[in-house]
């Protein structure tokens, strides 16, 4: 299916009840509906904002097990990322991919420890292998990592994990989701609850265009709204207390000589026992994260002194620069929500996810990580078709090839273009049929002016962020060109969306205020 915004604003108005109703259209929210729609059911999906707005958005990039939560003995949690992780490849080559990762060891009695428990984790995840560990000599690892710290180094380990761009794999979830029948809407908040004899029966929405209103109607609604989990829960019946902890982590974007090579860095263990990885990501490196405790959720968090220092006092230990203002290209931090088990740190708690179903009917699902984003679908579409008491096939979303998927992509293409997969031939068509389109629009970003017509056109982009920050990743790569384009690309965006001047300039006037916080201050 394939509906302009007028043609999803219309199925909302007419009388239809829904299958399935998702709040949120994040990682969790938008493998739910996936899972339902995949498994025959009527879904719809609403978002208040843009779909991965938040936290899916400002991840750090990584589809994999976790190797600390061996250390953890989490076996489950690890197992079933582990599984998830060979799905994401099988399913969305074109956006996930394999990445090789050095663990510098700084003691001897580092080399076995690490040794086996990496060679464990190759072992956990049986024929879904990203393949094997290796034992490094220091020559290697230098080779490797030719900017790592080399004083005390004994040696290193390499292994195999992955990873993705997670806003373009979210698009492509949206897509599949609208390939497979049902609807997704980004700027669709929805305000309340429609209940009869106490129990949920749809919900009243408020579309942010026009500022219209609907009352929709759907057997069973999911609550998938991630560290936004409480207001929807106190929406539903005024309860305060939820099982969430929420914890902030933030990341720097350097340029590639901080890190020439195509291995990633992974330090297992900092002095206060994080985890810490600097990886190649679109022809930059990312550094992150932090693991910050924080009091409530945010739409737009900012990293705080703390984290920044965290990250520069790293890189100035294992990469040996000091952090000029000029060097962090990009800074952004997201939000993780996870369940809470009494009073432990943030950076204790477990990835694990649950779904809860309130006396209301209203279904929610809560913690999780994108790696295991499918499995939390399945589980929370399994628990709803139980709790509604209506039939729907098996899921076979393990098998499920998303929007675009191809097989093997020439190995010269860009990874800028690589996330569209077999879209990238149409894309590129619309700079043959207009060549002004097919100009880039910043020396220092891969993007061209065809990707900002493509994304109004078929992907709901709606705003000059949801463009600059999701659409293309334009504003996590370099901030200052983001903002050097944006009047370029909300220019192109009026165009297409067919918008006044007075439109235009507000839009781009709320992308610079975004776009502040993507700047680096020391």
């Amino acid at each position: 299916m394939s509906l302009d915004r007028y043609g999803r604003l219309k199925a909302l108005g007419c009388d239809q009840v829904w299958d399935v109703l998702v709040i949120g259209g994040g990682a969790s929210g938008l493998g739910a509906a996936v899972e339902a729609a995949s498994r025959g059911l009527r879904t719809l999906l609403l978002e208040r904002t843009d779909f991965a707005q938040g936290t899916s958005s400002r991840s750090t990039k990584l589809v994999h097990g976790g190797v600390r939560y061996l250390e953890q003995f989490n076996l489950t949690l690890v197992l079933d990322a582990l599984r998830e992780r060979g799905y994401m490849l099988r399913n969305a080559p074109h956006l996930v991919h394999k990445l090789n990762f050095v663990v510098p060891l700084y003691s001897y009695a580092a080399i076995p420890y690490y040794g086996v428990g990496l060679k464990a984790y190759e072992l956990l995840s049986g024929k879904l292998s990203f393949g094997k560990s290796e034992l490094l000599s220091i020559a290697e690892t230098t080779q490797r990592l030719p900017t790592l710290l080399r004083e005390g180094l004994k040696g290193g380990i390499l292994y195999r994990d992955g990873q993705f761009d997670d806003a373009r794999y979210a698009i492509t979830l949206m897509r599949t989701l609208e390939n497979l029948g049902g609807i997704a809407l980004n700027y669709a908040e929805v305000t309340g609850f429609l209940k009869r004899a106490g129990k949920i029966e749809g919900v009243t929405v408020r579309e942010s265009d026009a500022s219209e209103k609907f009352d929709v109607l759907a057997r069973v609604v999911i609550n998938a709204t991630g560290a936004f989990t409480q207001r929807v829960l106190q929406m539903d019946s005024g309860e305060e207390a939820v099982p969430l902890a929420l914890s902030q982590g933030s990341h720097f974007v350097l340029s590639k000589d901080f890190l020439p090579g195509a291995d990633a860095l992974m330090i297992p263990k900092t002095d206060d026992g994080r985890v810490l990885f600097a990886i190649p990501w679109h022809e930059q490196v990312l550094v992150g994260t932090t693991d910050e405790a924080v009091p409530h959720s945010s739409s737009e968090p900012h990293a705080t002194a703390t984290e920044k220092e965290f990250l520069i006092g790293h890189i100035r230990k294992y990469l040996g620069r000091t952090i000029a203002t000029g060097d962090v290209l990009s800074m952004w931090s997201g939000l993780r929500p996870l369940v809470r088990k009494g009073n432990a740190a943030t950076s204790k708690l477990s990835r694990d996810h649950q779904v809860v179903r309130s006396p209301s009917g209203l279904i929610s699902v809560m913690g999780g990580k994108w790696t295991t984003y499918r499995k939390m679908g399945e589980d929370t579409i399994s628990s709803a078709i139980g709790a509604a008491g209506f039939s729907a096939a098996p899921s076979h979303t393990r098998d499920l090839k998303l929007h675009g998927w191809q097989e093997q992509a020439d190995p010269k293409t860009a990874e800028a273009d690589r996330v569209y997969g077999s879209d990238l031939e149409k894309i590129e068509r619309l700079g043959t049929e207009d060549p002004t389109l097919d100009q880039r629009l910043h020396s220092q970003l891969p993007y061209r002016r065809r990707e900002i017509v493509w994304a109004a056109r078929y992907e709901q982009a709606r705003t000059t962020e949801d463009v600059l920050a999701r659409r293309t990743r334009a504003l996590f790569l370099n901030a200052a060109a983001a903002i050097e384009i944006a009047p370029e690309v909300s220019r192109l965006l009026a165009i297409e969306l067919r918008r006044d001047e007075t439109f235009r300039l507000r839009d781009l006037e709320k992308f610079h205020e975004v776009a502040q916080g993507y700047m680096f201050t020391g």
